[in-house]
């Protein structure tokens, strides 16, 4: 498995919650293992004190994606990097699960779980993965759906470095909320004579 893949952790916990909804989906220890996706074995561990702990990487994680949005290079490295500190990942070499057309193990690597808490795991992943990713593709990279009122995080894998919102529908919505805006703009210039006096009906 890529390291990069590991990134995604991070973008599915921030987007948990909707900020300007105030809307949050993380209330739960159901919520909570369902973040670890595939890796059940590791949402195992996930218990009540687990939400309010994943709240707080949450907003930290979030924190992340707003400073490389904004342009912030720095604060955007320096937020993760103090993450990645307080919870280190331990990459192992694997290959036993997969192997070629001649049986032999392809080797990659993986994260192993922290066995500590569902939290320290999660992060651990969630952190690495996108540190992987920031110093791969660049921290301008990293953003924030600019189609109000989502606010939700993304990876920009884009060739042309163009992406400004989290999915299509996002795009759509904002595509069509600018052009419903310029319509009116000129409805209400057209409405107006020269000197700037509304016209008579």
């Amino acid at each position: 498995m890529e390291l990069t893949y590991y990134s995604d952790f991070a973008v599915r916990l921030v987007n948990t919650e909707e900020p300007l909804r105030g809307a949050d989906s993380l209330t739960s220890v159901e919520a909570v293992r369902a973040l670890f996706g595939e890796a059940r074995h590791a949402a195992r561990r996930a218990g009540e004190a687990d939400v309010t702990r994943l709240r707080g990487v949450r907003g930290r994680l979030r924190a992340v994606f707003t400073a490389a949005a904004e342009g912030d290079e720095v604060r955007a490295v320096d937020l993760l990097n103090a993450l990645l500190l307080e919870f280190p990942a331990s990459p192992q070499i694997s290959g036993h699960d997969h192997l070629d057309e001649a049986g032999r193990p392809r080797w990659h690597l993986h994260l192993a779980e922290h066995p500590s808490s569902a939290t320290a795991g999660y992060a651990a992943i969630a952190c690495m993965g996108l540190a992987f990713q920031l110093t791969d593709l660049g921290v301008d990279r990293l953003g924030v759906c600019e189609a109000t009122p989502c606010r939700n995080a993304y990876i920009d894998t884009s060739t042309n470095r163009s992406k400004r919102y989290c999915s299509d529908r996002c795009a759509t919505r904002a595509n069509v909320a600018a052009y419903r805006a310029r319509k009116r703009r000129e409805r209400a210039v057209s409405g107006r004579t020269a000197d700037g006096s509304q016209l008579s009906t």
